[in-house]
């Protein structure tokens, strides 16, 4: 008996090791799109329905605005704001139990914050990077800074890299081991910068090469030569700026840094910065945002303006464009949500419209392609926990779908004064030559019609292209919208909106 009790002891303790083990990995929500960034978590039974009352645990404002993604460390949750004129830049702690404000610092002064083309981003949108003990917040051009996150006291700052962003920073910093990695694809230079983590020193850059000639970019494009210099003229350098965040990959026992680029996707040794392998973007391939996604022994990437996505070996050298492209999905892809693979399916997202796109991983097929009820602008990366995916947009509503070979819509759900209409109101756009913008004459409409044509896109795609028209305001000004990507921890969903941050749990 005593043996039996000694036994089902021993077992007892390992099952509940283990349970706290799982708990405690829930609590690590490290990075933008979590632990492994692609957007995956191990949580169970999250709420499939809720709303800004139903299911709430807190609601929390926060000041000012930012994009950037909530984090999650054990007990605390970090985000960035920024004022509207960018002038101070804030990093911001909120308990993850009580939704209390732990932290709310003011990181950098900026004398002279970028202004231009106001709506498209915010000056906070990068996500910090939070390991025990420090955070990790970056502003771009603006600067790095590491945090303790007990005190809340600077432990280093780094203001010595820049670029012209043109509409603010976008891309998240990384870590792998002591290095903590940053992108900057301005229009004027372009660059990936590994810094110590410990001290922020520079420990290598790499600038970026292969970028085309933007003329002869958009001619191939179809675009007259009006057009051309009227981009030229608005957005020089628009084909070098890119806002993706890299991944670390490991493959045959070494490690990868997968960086897309404006025109062009690297991968570089993450010790030393040298280059790998590339691969090139064609068409209008630059305004990538999408983060890589390593799955099946495959990495799959997004081309940003160009729309396609493409599976590729990471088992080359040099230009491996030709070789080891598995499959291109052309005219599929998103320019911001990231993409999920979950058990052989790639999904996606349309920026707007609401489309979203299930691909079989292996093969490219297509499965499916369904329009979501309640259409909608998303600049927000999917999450994927438990069989299910949510999908949150610029309007305040969170739909969650079945991740399967067939569309199966499970919830809809509705946040803020905008989020109560069906569908959303039409608005500017963004994008190259101004392209984004639904035509308002019958010849501007021809014109675009043969553009779209031109580029290859099927008869369904452009009906597709004018449906999700309507949607193309991208809510900056909704109240419940969710630019930023959620997190989840504890048990719960966290969602930044406009305005507040949610914990959303049983």
């Amino acid at each position: 008996m005593k043996r039996l009790f000694f036994v089902l002891t021993i077992s007892t303790c390992l099952a509940t090791m283990a349970t706290l083990a799982s708990a405690q990995d829930e609590n690590h929500w490290n990075q933008f799109r979590g632990p492994n960034g692609d957007g995956k978590s191990v949580a169970k039974g999250l709420p499939v329905e809720f709303s800004n009352t139903q299911n709430v645990r807190w609601k929390t404002a926060i000041h000012d605005k930012g994009w950037s993604s909530p984090v999650v460390w054990g007990d605390q949750v970090w985000l960035t704001t920024a004022r509207e004129d960018g002038k101070e830049l804030f990093a911001v702690c909120v308990d993850l139990v009580s939704g209390e404000i732990i932290h709310d610092i003011k990181v950098f002064d900026v004398a002279e914050p970028q202004l231009d083309w106001l709506g498209l981003n915010t000056h906070a949108t990068p996500t910090p990077v939070v390991e025990e003990g420090r955070v990790y917040v970056h502003f771009g051009s603006y600067g790095t800074a590491c945090l303790d996150t007990k005190s809340g006291e600077k432990l280093w700052e780094n203001r010595e890299l820049h670029c012209d962003h043109r509409v603010r920073p976008g891309s998240s910093p990384i870590i792998d081991g002591d290095s903590l990695f940053l992108t900057f694809d301005g229009v004027d230079v372009q660059f990936v910068a590994s810094l110590d983590k410990n001290t922020g020193d520079v420990l290598w850059v790499k600038n970026r090469e292969g970028a085309r000639d933007l003329a002869a970019t958009l001619r191939a494009e179809g675009l007259s030569d009006e057009d051309i210099e009227g981009t030229k003229k608005e957005k020089p350098g628009d084909n070098r700026k890119s806002y993706a965040t890299p991944s670390i990959i490991e493959h045959q026992g070494e490690k990868q840094l997968i960086s897309p680029g404006a025109e062009v996707t690297f991968s570089y040794n993450p010790k030393t910065g040298e280059e790998n392998w590339r691969v090139m973007h064609e068409g209008w391939g630059w305004n990538v945002a999408c983060r890589p996604v390593f799955e099946n022994a495959l990495v799959y990437l997004t081309t940003g303006v160009s729309k396609r996505i493409l599976a590729v070996r990471p088992d080359g050298t040099g230009d491996v464009t030709e070789t080891h492209t598995v499959w291109d999905a052309r005219g599929r892809a998103s320019e911001n949500p990231s993409p999920l693979v979950v058990d052989g399916l790639f999904f996606m997202v349309s920026d707007s419209g609401g489309f979203v796109t299930c691909v079989d991983a292996t093969s490219g097929e297509r499965v499916w392609r369904e329009r979501l009820p309640a259409g909608g602008s998303y600049w927000a990366s999917p999450l994927y926990a438990d069989g299910k995916i949510y999908f949150s947009s610029m309007e305040g509503v969170v739909s969650v779908i079945a991740a399967t070979r067939e569309f199966q819509l499970l919830a809809e759900n509705r946040f803020g004064p905008t989020a109560e209409k069906k569908g959303v109101s039409a608005g500017k756009g963004k994008g190259a030559a101004g392209k984004k913008n639904p035509p308002k004459s019958k010849e501007d409409k021809e014109k675009l019609l043969e553009q779209m044509r031109a580029k290859g896109m099927s008869d369904e795609e452009i009906k597709e292209w004018f449906a999700g028209a309507a949607d193309r305001d991208v809510g900056k000004d909704s109240q419940g919208g969710f630019a930023a990507s959620p997190a989840v921890a504890g048990g719960a969903i966290l969602l930044r909106s406009q305005t507040h941050l949610y914990c959303i749990g049983r």
